[in-house]
């Protein structure tokens, strides 16, 4: 068997074919700089550091790109609320939330891309865009003209917001050609961070900072995106539009891999709800944040998760019964080839972690497997799991 995903753009289960025969470049969504990482982050940025580590353990080599949005509107509003600058807010926040994967064990993105570190990609891929008839002028900045690329719509079946969908930015000028136009470089506002350029005095949108990013890293075509669901629309839709657009090639992107919901007590979390938890709220609580990690493989990626302290009680209780069992093993054994086959094409259906936790037990279970083998083989399988086993 070799790996199947489920790709969001065609809605399939296809067999993974990337650009170059063994090389991956993988582009996932990363933080808003601007509050701590919540759960919800915890999940999505957790399945797909295990996601990299699949690719590495059947063997390809991986590049995996993380973008830090450190420019944005809602850097900009917390920063004056808290009177300091928006760029000494971003940083602060970055800080934490990489101190927060490495807590999860989320130690396999190769590089961070500020968003303020590519600055003149960003205007020269707008600057193209303008010159190939799909962006235009306003009284506040640039946008995009979604009219002038046909093809709008063709990851997520839709043109329009719907209630759940990731907006950063509302973009509304009455000048706009479409309501539905989206911002590339907006012009100085107040006191907003903003640029010298080309385009003018300003900062760029929310869309456009990654696409110049993985242009710039990978060129104008690549494997993999991924990111939360709830970024299919607009942000994803905005990518393929912007990229295939001044590029002229498709696809932009080859996957894309989209992670579920995560729910708390059966509901939207939001701190309206008193229901919103950062990965430090879980720590202090008392948690492993291994055990967080423990219970996001019980799902599959795609899967919308419904947290409860119940639910990460009984993931850490299990956890715990794993990395005690294997502190009674021995050492010297080798690894069990008939189990590690079992685990990697659960691993090749479409990154099934509960299907590969299932074979785990199993393994911890069969008294036919000695316990220096065993003890080989679950460490072989951490490798994906990242459980410190």
């Amino acid at each position: 068997m070799s790996l199947r995903l489920h790709n969001t753009l065609t809605d399939e289960l296809e067999d993974f074919r990337p650009i170059e025969p063994l090389g991956v470049n993988m582009f996932v969504c990363g933080p808003t700089v601007y509050d701590f990482a919540h759960i919800g982050n915890a999940k999505t940025y957790t399945q797909f550091d295990v996601i990299a580590r699949i690719l590495k353990y059947i063997g390809y080599n991986l590049t995996y790109l993380q973008n830090i949005t450190d420019i944005d509107d809602k850097i900009i509003v917390r920063a004056a609320e808290l009177g300091i600058e928006p760029h000494q807010l971003a940083r602060e926040y970055e800080e934490h939330y990489l101190r927060d994967m490495q807590s999860l064990n989320n130690t396999n993105v190769d590089k961070y891309a500020r968003a303020h570190d590519y600055i003149p990609q960003i205007v020269d891929q707008v600057k193209r865009l303008v010159e190939k008839g799909f962006a235009y002028k306003i009284s506040d900045g640039y946008y995009f003209d979604i009219k002038a690329f046909s093809e709008y719509g063709k990851l997520s079946g839709r043109t329009s917001l719907e209630p759940d969908d990731s907006v950063s930015r509302i973009d509304e000028n009455p000048e706009k050609k479409d309501q539905r136009d989206f911002c590339l470089w907006k012009f100085r506002k107040d006191s907003d961070p903003y640029w010298p350029g080309e385009l003018g005095v300003g900062r760029p949108g929310w869309h456009i900072e990654d696409t110049a990013i993985t242009e710039t890293e990978f060129g104008p075509q690549y494997d993999i995106h991924g990111g939360a669901v709830d970024l299919i629309f607009p942000h994803h839709e905005a990518e393929i539009a912007q990229m295939e657009a001044v590029s002229g090639k498709k696809p932009f992107v080859k996957y894309w891999l989209h992670t579920g919901f995560l729910n708390v007590d059966s509901q939207k979390m939001s701190k309206s709800k008193n229901n919103f938890h950062t990965i430090r709220d879980v720590i202090s609580g008392g948690f492993s944040p291994l055990a967080l990690r423990y219970l996001f493989l019980l799902s599959h990626y795609r899967t919308p998760v419904n947290f409860t302290w119940e639910a990460l009680t009984a993931a850490q209780n299990a956890y715990n019964k794993l990395k005690n069992f294997v502190l009674r093993l021995d050492e010297g054994g080798e690894v069990d080839q008939a189990y590690k086959a079992k685990f990697v094409e659960k691993l090749e259906n479409d990154l099934n972690t509960p299907q590969a936790l299932a074979v785990v037990w199993t393994l911890v279970k069969d008294k036919e497997v000695a316990n220096n083998n065993k003890l080989a083989t679950l460490r072989d399988f951490d490798k994906v799991l990242g459980l410190g086993l």
